[in-house]
C-alpha cells in the first residue's frame, strides 16, 4: 500500500521528541506556624496592657537552668474573649481597647464593653479591626496589642497564630526557675512566672 504524499511529508517533517526532566519544585515554607486558643483565669482585678512580648511569651522554651527563649517569632492575634460573672447582688464590667500607638502596630482605638445583669455573665468576643496594625504579625516588643480591664474571676480566651524563624532565638522578658534546657513552657498573659501572675493558665502542666 502506498502512501499519499501528504502522510510521507508529516513522517518525514515530524521532529524527535525530547525528555525534559523538571528540576525539583521550590520550597515554599521553612517555617513553622501554628495557631492555637489559650485560656486564663484572672485571680486579682486587672487593668492592664498586654503587649507584643507578653504574647510571645506565652509559649517558652528552656535555653538553660534559669533562661527561657520565645518558642515563636512572630505573633498574631486574632481574637479576645472575656466571661465575667458577678457576685450576687453586684455587677461585673469588661472592657478591651486596642490602643496601641507606636507606628507598626497602630490599633483601632475601639473600646469595647459590656456588664453584667442578674446573673448573666458580662461577655466580649472581640478582634482588632482587619486593616489594622494591630491585626497584623507582630515581632516581640513593648508595643500594645490591647488593654484589659476584668474583675477577679473572669476567664480570659486569646486566640493567636504564631509563626518562628529557624535559628531565631528572643529571650522571655523574665527569668524562670528549674527550667529543663529544650522542654517548652506556659506562661500567663503579664508575662511573669507562674507564682505572680495575675492571669493564671487554665492547666497547670508545663506552666513556669
Amino acid at each position: 500500500m502506498l502512501r499519499s504524499k501528504s502522510t510521507k511529508k508529516r513522517a518525514v517533517g515530524r521532529k524527535p521528541t525530547r525528555m525534559v526532566i523538571p528540576h525539583p519544585p521550590p520550597v515554599g515554607n521553612l517555617n513553622i506556624v501554628h495557631s492555637t486558643r489559650l485560656r486564663f483565669v484572672t485571680n486579682t482585678a486587672v487593668s492592664s496592657d498586654v503587649t507584643f512580648q507578653n504574647l510571645l511569651d506565652l509559649i517558652l522554651v528552656g535555653s538553660g537552668a534559669t533562661t527561657l527563649a520565645d518558642l515563636f517569632a512572630q505573633v498574631r492575634l486574632r481574637r479576645i474573649s472575656v466571661w465575667s460573672t458577678p457576685a450576687i447582688g453586684g455587677v461585673s464590667t469588661i472592657e478591651i481597647k486596642f490602643q496601641g500607638a507606636t507606628a507598626g502596630a497602630v490599633g483601632d482605638y475601639k473600646v469595647h464593653t459590656d456588664s453584667s445583669m442578674g446573673i448573666e455573665p458580662a461577655y466580649l468576643s472581640v478582634k482588632p479591626a482587619r486593616m489594622s496594625q494591630a491585626a497584623q504579625f507582630q515581632i516581640s516588643s513593648a508595643d500594645i496589642a490591647f488593654v484589659l480591664t476584668a474583675p477577679t474571676g473572669s476567664v480570659v480566651d486569646v486566640e493567636l497564630s504564631f509563626r518562628g524563624v529557624p535559628a531565631l532565638a528572643v529571650a522571655s522578658q523574665n527569668a524562670g526557675v528549674a527550667v529543663t534546657a529544650g522542654a517548652w513552657y506556659f506562661r500567663g498573659l503579664d508575662g511573669v512566672a507562674i507564682a505572680t501572675t495575675k492571669y493564671t493558665p487554665v492547666s497547670s502542666v508545663g506552666t513556669i
